[in-house]
Parts: C-alpha cells; structure tokens; sequence
C-alpha cells in the first residue's frame, strides 16, 4: 500500500542491494621454499595489496571483483604468496545515479572483505603458517584515492 503526506513510502522505491552471488574468481597460494620457510622464527615482512573493480552484467546487477595479493618475505627469503579474487553479484535498486559508483566500490567490497579475509588466514595457517588476519580496510578511503587519481585525467586542459 502507498500513502502520501507523512505516510509509509512505496517500498519498491527504497534503494536496495542484495547479495545475489559470492564465489572465489581465482586464487593462488605459493610456499615455494618450505620446509625451510617454516622454521623462520623472525617476524616477516608482509606485503598486502587491494583493489576493487566492478563490471555491470545486467540492468540492475553488478559483479564486483575484490582482489588481495600478498607476501611475507624473511631475510630477502619469500616465506609465502597469496592471490585471491573474491567477487560477488549485487543486485541494486533504486539508488540514485550520482550514488552508484560509491555503493559499487564501498558498500559492495565492504560487504565480501570478510568472507575474502577468512579465505586468506584459513589458507595462510594451511600453509604450514599462523593465520594472516588482515586488518579492516577502509573502502572511503581507497574510493576517494581512486577518484582522485581520475580527476587529474578528466579535467579539462587549458
């Protein structure tokens, strides 16, 4: 039911986003030099890189990729090397135009970084390691960095 003046709003109109499909696109774990590797009793130096990307698949769904790639390294020796896409299907609603690309790449891979988190220390302590337990990552941050970074390559010359 639709009412007006103060009342309940159609829910049809209300923004939505759903989860329709999370999956591992690809992955890759490398303990190339154990068992050696596992007997380092140093702290490693770790390495880890995000980024997000997002590709429509119909009208009112988006896929939106999360990719992790990381390493520990020792004494100039890798110890381990991780890569892991992680995506998912969203399907979004009424949602505004100018809001779409701040749902896609903040709301989205906010959504999948615990499940994707998981993966990577389940895999890690499967490696013959202690679980690597990723720090939360602030998806603002990384989506003002990327739409800064576009800014300069579509302003307009003079």
């Amino acid at each position: 039911m639709t009412t007006t003046n103060g009342g309940q709003a159609d829910p049809q109109a209300q923004p939505q986003l759903n989860v329709v499909a999370q999956y591992i696109k690809d992955f890759s774990f490398e303990n190339p030099n154990a068992p050696q590797s596992l007997s380092l009793a140093q702290q490693p130096q770790i390495n880890i890189q995000i980024n997000v990307n997002a590709r429509p698949v119909s009208d009112t769904d988006v896929e939106v990729a999360l990719k992790l790639e990381g390493k520990a390294e020792s004494n100039n020796s890798l110890m381990f090397r991780f890569e892991l896409e992680y995506a998912g299907i969203f399907r979004i609603k009424n949602v505004p135009q100018d809001s779409m690309n701040a749902v896609v790449l903040i709301e989205c891979p906010r959504l999948l970084f615990p499940f994707a988190r998981e993966i990577v220390a389940t895999t890690v302590r499967n490696g013959g390691f202690p679980p690597l337990l990723l720090d939360p990552v602030d998806f603002v941050a990384l989506y003002r960095q990327r739409m800064a970074e576009l800014q300069p390559a579509n302003a307009p010359t003079a």
